[in-house]
């Protein structure tokens, strides 16, 4: 029937509540500054670099294959055809590309 210090303490209201999400929140915060958004960007970059793949970049693939575009597949398979030495073409997804070593000009 006493309220002793230690009980009356631990009530803490409705300020406590807020109080204990507060860390949680800044936690959601410096995770998204930290590690989302920088990934959403790389995603965009990438996507920008494969959509403007054309006839004669020179790219790596991510298995470490580097050679030169001769077709691009625009249909629904999304592949390049890549020439990695005389006469030896081989098919690959757009996605698998890692880098464009040179671009070539657009004609003009």
């Amino acid at each position: 029937m006493f309220a002793t210090p230690a009980y009356a303490q631990a009530a803490g209201g409705a300020g406590g509540a807020f109080a204990s999400f507060v860390p949680l929140i800044l936690i959601f915060a410096i995770m998204y500054f930290l590690l989302i958004r920088p990934q959403q960007k790389k995603v965009k970059e990438h996507q920008a670099m494969v959509s403007a793949l054309r006839r004669g970049d020179q790219v790596v693939t991510q298995g470490g294959l580097i050679g030169k575009v001769v077709k691009v597949k625009e249909d629904t398979a999304n592949e390049i055809e890549v020439e990695i030495a005389d006469g030896v073409k081989v098919r690959v997804v757009k996605a698998t590309i890692a880098q464009v070593l040179s671009k070539t000009e657009p004609a003009a």
